[in-house]
């Protein structure tokens, strides 16, 4: 229940749901004045939410905790084994014939990197199939099949494959790895998950080495906002589906952020 609950909640809380709330509310209420105080607040939800500024600074303010400890691949550290985070793969539902990644695929190529780099001779890959899904298979094994295919050995492979939240992917990897004396771990994992990320796997007492990847701002997008250049200034104030989209991924981590401090989690 808490996995629904965890899934369905939060979609009431983004921008663009609750402004569609709300004017619908304008909508049906009879009252002059409620009707334009919903209007008025649902048009100032999609616009703040869509505000390049405000969308820049919300996402900066998560991707920007844990910044790569090198600049290049050769100069990150070394660990005992690679974890990735499910959640950049499409399965191979017709009329794929493979599995494919999405806009947070980044996750199992920088994992592929840092393994074929030599930064770690153990890669795990963790995150199951939600219970409602009509996915035979979850995520880590849609991770294997394209980690082969970059060239990872089967062999050096392991499959968390039960796991539906972070949570319990850092509970279920801890299972797997700890017989294995294996507890220096290489994160993979978006930008924008990593705080969460971090937290959890710390508290089940890995020393997590963050390998943030997927970043959504720049050192360049950081600065295009406030350049001098006028056109920037007035697309970055307009809203757009994209800076809205944006948001709610940045709003989703704060409230799992909450939501896994509540719970004692992190």
């Amino acid at each position: 229940m808490f996995l629904f609950l965890s899934k369905l909640i939060p979609v009431f809380l983004y921008p663009l749901s609750l402004a569609a709330i709300l004017l619908a509310g304008a909508l049906i209420l009879r009252k002059p004045e409620w009707r334009k105080r919903l209007l008025v607040a649902g048009v100032l939800l999609i616009w703040i939410g869509g505000n390049g500024w405000v969308t820049g600074a919300l996402v900066k303010s998560l991707e920007w905790q844990y910044l790569p400890l090198a600049r290049t691949l050769a100069e990150m550290p070394e660990a005992d084994a690679i974890v990735i985070l499910g959640g950049g793969t499409q399965p191979p539902a017709y009329p794929r014939t493979t599995p494919e990644v999405d806009d947070a695929g980044d996750r199992v190529i920088y994992g592929a990197q840092l393994y074929r780099a030599g930064k770690a001779p153990l890669v795990l890959v963790t995150g199951g199939r939600l219970p409602w899904s009509f996915i035979p298979e979850g995520a880590a094994t849609e991770m294997a099949d394209l980690m082969i295919f970059m060239g990872v050995p089967e062999e050096a492979i392991l499959l968390e494959e039960f796991s539906t939240n972070t949570y319990e992917n850092a509970v279920f990897t801890k299972e797997m790895l700890a017989p294995l004396g294996i507890n220096r771990i290489l994160l993979v994992t978006s930008a924008l998950h990593m705080p969460r990320s971090v937290a959890i796997f710390e508290k089940q007492g890995f020393e997590v080495i963050p390998a943030p990847t997927d970043f959504i701002i720049t050192q360049p997008d950081e600065e295009y906002p406030f350049s001098q250049v006028w056109p920037n200034y007035l697309f970055s104030i307009f809203p757009s589906a994209h800076n809205l989209s944006q948001t709610t991924l940045a709003l989703k981590e704060y409230l799992g952020i909450l939501t896994y401090w509540a719970r004692g989690w992190l």
